[in-house]
């Protein structure tokens, strides 16, 4: 940790028709910066604001998600968010693990003067959004984990069991090593767009065709750079995740497709069981993409469970 003050800096602003995202940096103060959104507080009478810290998922830039934007702006939920390291405007940071985020959380909340926030994301972000959960306390107020990833080796679980081909080979090359994956995205490069079967169904093609098609807009920014980012994404879901997803005591719920081929339902199904307490929705004809067509409802659950959580 570095003692030098975390705060935003050289905000822009881009608007839509519900609300304004101001991007800053976030200097860490050790070389690292997180470029970091904010929907800012929604302004509701009558209605405690509510910080919601988005996590994105792999690879994807952090741009909070815009087609949950009129919900929150009806529920009173401030979009918070940021660019996992390496991605976007944030700086690369090799090696890092899952529970790294929830330092980087730590540190943008506390820059933007943010005491307790609930945490969401979808797939390698409904992921990443446990290590906050795990690891900060009751300053995490509540959780939803869209298609999450699980822990490598998560005992009673078949890993790699229903992953699409192309997904599979992605993984099991990160888990034997870095070299490996670079050599593996290296040769993906070369493969034709469309030739490799990552696991969508024909629901998650239609949801591409709505406001979900929204994900566009996040994954070639997030892949302009290359692939080192998503590599460090998929190197961290196979290694020690440096937090055991039992010691989370936040309200959790977990969402997750049970048609869905890129991370097979098994893995919600496994966390929602270790997780005290947790709720699964099982959408039985789902897929990865399509199972967001649940998320304002899931952010309705956040809403209302966060605030009758009480704030440290």
């Amino acid at each position: 940790m570095s003692e030098t003050p975390m705060s935003p800096t050289s905000p822009t602003t881009q608007t839509s028709p519900t609300s304004p995202v101001t991007e800053s940096d976030v200097d860490l103060g050790d070389g690292h910066v997180l470029h970091v959104y904010d929907t800012g507080d929604p302004g509701m009478p009558g209605v405690e604001p509510l910080v919601v810290v988005w996590h994105h998922g792999t690879p994807n830039v952090g741009a909070p998600p815009r087609p949950l934007f009129e919900a929150a702006a009806r529920l009173g939920v401030r979009w918070v968010s940021y660019d996992r390291p390496g991605y976007g405007g944030s700086t690369p940071r090799p090696d890092r693990d899952v529970a790294s985020a929830a330092r980087d959380v730590a540190a943008v909340a506390d820059a933007l003067g943010v005491g307790s926030f609930a945490v969401m994301g979808h797939s390698g972000g409904g992921t990443h959004d446990l290590a906050p959960a795990a690891l900060l306390g009751d300053r995490v107020r509540g959780v939803v984990s869209i298609s999450p990833v699980a822990p490598f080796g998560a005992p009673g679980l078949d890993w790699f069991a229903g992953m699409a081909p192309g997904g599979e080979a992605s993984l099991r090359a990160a888990a034997a090593g870095r070299a490996t994956k670079e050599a593996h995205e290296a040769a993906a490069a070369q493969v034709p767009e469309g030739e490799v079967d990552f696991g969508f169904v024909p629901a998650d093609e239609a949801a591409f065709s709505g406001p979900w098609g929204w994900l566009g807009s996040v994954v070639g920014p997030a892949l302009a750079a290359g692939p080192a980012a998503l590599i460090d994404d998929d190197l961290a879901y196979v290694n020690d995740w440096g937090f055991d997803p039992a010691d989370i005591t936040a309200p959790t719920l977990v969402v997750h497709g049970g048609a869905d081929r890129m991370v097979p339902a098994t893995h919600g199904e496994w966390l929602a069981r270790t997780i005290p307490g947790a709720q699964l929705w099982l959408q039985p004809d789902d897929g990865h993409i399509s199972v967001l067509r649940t998320a304002e409802d899931a952010l309705e659950w956040l809403a209302r469970t966060a605030r009758t959580t009480p704030a440290p």
